[in-house]
């Protein structure tokens, strides 16, 4: 079964910047989409961005030119580097594996930005 644990949630300033990753473990053959979501009580899980197979990338019009979508095969990782941090990004942040048929979810990290 393929399982996501992700790391580098944390307390940061605005302004500020967290490199948040999600590794990955058991056999990855294909997928639809790789991404990070995330949920702030009484709001719906939001898309924060994703990327395809091929590259092709996708992010939410409020962390455009801020946050950026990366992958390492080699060590079964992907990433989502957060820079220039605002307190509306606190939230809980949940890694996702979409393989079209189904989909698979971390555990979710939380980022606090505030002063």
């Amino acid at each position: 079964q393929v399982q996501l644990v992700e790391s580098g949630g944390g307390l940061v300033q605005p302004g500020g910047s967290l490199r948040l990753s999600c590794a990955v473990s058991g056999s990855l053959f294909s997928f639809y989409t790789m991404g990070w979501y995330r949920r702030v009580p009484g709001k719906q899980r939001e898309l924060v961005a994703d990327t395809t197979r091929t590259g092709i990338t996708n992010y939410a019009d409020s962390v455009k030119d801020r946050f950026a979508i990366s992958m390492d095969s080699a060590k079964n990782t992907h990433y989502l580097q957060m820079d220039s941090l605002k307190p509306e990004d606190t939230a809980v942040y949940y890694c996702n594996i979409d393989f079209g048929r189904s989909q698979v979810w971390g555990q979710g990290t939380q980022v606090t930005v505030s002063s």
